[in-house]
């Protein structure tokens, strides 16, 4: 689904534009499934892409995916993002607040407040929750480096949902930050629609 084009260009390109925008001298990783490599350096080449950024293989989860990217990484000192390829309408706002947070305290994760009512269902089972103890979760995930690559080379497990969970497994407490109803995780044929009309500037 990164490969799909909305507004003018597929999604993932326009998700490295958002980082390339900040002006930080960031450095991007870009992490696919090997068999997708070359289908992305067509694009490229189509779409006449030019943001620099380096590639490397992904591996059987997100887990091995990201230690994969953070392996191209030399050194341990410094700030690394990890953001989902989908998420092309991340602001220049959220990852400068996150970068800023993480070199403060450690690491950074935006996150939002339900909007909807939830309820917890178990088996037959159904009860309501306060929705205001329950946070979204965005990327990017952004950590000091030393930390998450340490945390890396723990053991892979079904509970690390996400990077921030990797890290905490290790005793480190999360830093939240505010995030956006606009950085939306293209997964439906709704969030395709609704992210071409924001993309668009409708």
């Amino acid at each position: 689904k990164q490969f799909i084009p909305i507004a003018g260009k597929p999604i993932l390109m326009h998700t490295l534009q958002a980082f390339e925008q900040v002006k930080l001298g960031i450095e991007i990783i870009l992490i696919l499934p090997k068999y997708q490599i070359e289908d992305w350096k067509k694009l490229c080449t189509q779409y006449k892409f030019k943001v620099p950024h380096q590639i490397t293989h992904g591996g059987d989860s997100r887990f091995q995916s990201v230690k994969n990217g953070l392996r191209q990484i030399e050194r341990e000192v410094g700030l690394v993002a990890i953001h989902d390829g989908v998420r092309p309408l991340v602001n220049s706002q959220i990852i400068l607040n996150a970068f800023e947070t993480a070199e403060q305290k450690g690491n950074a994760v935006p996150t939002l407040p339900l909007k909807d009512a939830i309820r917890r269902v178990v088996a037959d089972e159904n009860k309501a929750l306060n929705r205001k103890a329950y946070q979204l979760i965005q990327t990017p995930q952004t950590f000091r480096l030393h930390q998450i690559k340490a945390a890396f080379r723990q053991a892979d497990d079904p509970a690390f949902t996400d990077d921030a969970t990797v890290l905490e497994a290790t005793g480190e407490r999360i830093n939240l930050i505010e995030g956006s109803y606009r950085n939306i995780k293209i997964t439906t044929p709704e969030d395709l629609v609704l992210a071409e009309a924001l993309l668009s500037g409708f």
